[in-house]
């Protein structure tokens, strides 16, 4: 063995609970899982000590953003890689909408290379459904395809046309490449950042219905049915689309979905004010009613995965007040920690439970070869500290921005230690 992880807290659905075991690792790949009981014979391996702390596949974030090429103020693959690992990501897939759009088979194949090239975690490069992302013509998907890319999607503007994403579902279909959707009608958005909800009322604000998400949602999932794609939708954010995205996964269309930490945890009271423009974001923070209504879907299955939408701008941007400041947050560095202390530190869920929406479950839906802590598998793999318990930071973290609405929050559950391909890519 080139590593040995021993003595770590590795979840057993078996028993409901965390059973002690050693792990062995040669050549990038996990080779041993032993009992904790068991002698190891360690050899001239490295070793890693885990006693105490919960050992588990890497987590897999399917919608990021890393800004690179165009926007490397903001981030770039690098610190996007470094900010991803520390947050115990050891998989993430990147979204087109960087300048140039990630359109050609030359940009993929330079996210690709540069993401090799940094050697540290897994960077997987979505393209864009259109060309520009202007909705009027369909890139060429087969040789994007070849490239390397991993879907299709223009996630920051919905796909206004409905034949135009009949058309993109349909030659994705033929390709066996699924479609990931941004759902946002442009019509009812126009001037509006905060959601229609109390807060919008209680300071005179237009605001972004939940009809705007809905409709894309109810629209392509009967597209979706037509021609028979893998549709997935980003970032669920109100009750009708929980609802619509349950109805059709009962009656067998092929859709997908997932949810950001922060409309697991938020809703449009908490937003302390019209001063901070770290609390706007798209999809924006919902209703308490539409929070609960997407909790319940990731419960029963109806959502599948929880991606962070990591959307980094730099500090003048997001100081330019609410009206004008970019949609987004930042996200790798809290998502687990938040997770943890919310749900599972308060029993409302199972360990096991968070850590499938990480790791297991979005690697099923995106065919991916890691999520699993299983001989033969990847040696992807993260280790937390659930007892350590801390206030978020945007100072220390290694994005470039710090762009977060959590700051001085108190949270446990922090990744000390991330490894892909049996590499140590970052520990604390």
């Amino acid at each position: 063995m080139t590593l040995w992880i021993l003595n770590g807290s590795v979840w057993d659905e078996g028993s409901g609970g965390l059973v002690v075991k050693h792990i062995g690792i040669r050549d990038g790949v996990i080779q041993e899982i032993k009992d904790g009981s068991a002698d190891v014979d360690t050899g001239s391996a490295e070793v890693i000590d885990a006693g105490g702390k919960l050992v588990s596949a890497g987590f897999i974030d399917m919608h990021v953003h890393l800004r690179d090429p165009g926007f490397e103020h903001k981030e770039d693959i690098v610190t996007g890689s470094k900010s991803a690992a520390k947050g115990g990501f050891t998989t993430i897939a990147c979204m087109p909408n960087t300048r140039p759009v990630i359109d050609t088979p030359e940009t993929v194949r330079y996210v690709i290379e540069k993401a090799e090239k940094a050697d540290l975690i897994k960077v997987l490069p979505y393209a864009s459904i259109t060309k520009n992302e202007l909705g009027r013509e369909l890139t060429d998907f087969a040789a994007l395809k070849e490239a390397g890319a991993i879907g299709f999607t223009d996630d920051g503007v919905g796909v206004q046309n409905a034949q135009m994403m009949k058309d993109a579902m349909t030659l994705a279909k033929s390709l066996d490449m699924p479609i990931i959707a941004h759902c946002e009608d442009d019509t009812l958005v126009v001037g509006a950042w905060a959601s229609e909800g109390e807060f919008s009322k209680k300071h005179g604000l237009k605001g972004i219905p939940n009809e705007s998400e809905a409709i894309h949602v109810g629209r392509d999932v009967l597209l979706s049915e037509a021609t028979g794609a893998h549709y997935h939708v980003c970032h669920v954010s109100t009750e009708q689309s929980v609802r619509l995205i349950r109805l059709a996964k009962s009656v067998g269309i092929s859709v997908t979905a997932e949810v950001c930490p922060h409309h697991l945890v938020l809703a449009d009271e908490d937003i302390p004010g019209l001063d901070d423009a770290n609390w706007k974001m798209n999809p924006p923070l919902r209703t308490p009613r539409d929070v609960a209504a997407v909790i319940e879907g990731l419960e029963d299955g109806t959502i599948d995965m929880i991606v962070t939408d990591h959307a980094p701008h730099s500090a003048e941007e997001k100081a330019r007040g609410v009206d004008l400041a970019p949609f987004g947050i930042v996200g790798f560095e809290t998502a687990f920690p938040l997770l943890y202390t919310k749900f599972v530190a308060t029993g409302k869920w199972t360990l096991g439970f968070l850590l499938s929406r990480m790791t297991e479950t979005p690697a099923s839906v995106f065919r991916l070869d890691t999520g699993k802590l299983a001989e033969g598998t990847p040696a992807d793999i993260t280790i937390v500290d659930l007892e350590s318990r801390r206030s978020v930071d945007p100072q220390t973290f290694l994005s470039k921005s710090g762009n977060t609405p959590f700051g001085g929050w108190e949270l446990s559950g922090w990744p000390t230690t991330t490894i892909v391909n049996g590499k140590v890519v970052w520990s604390e």
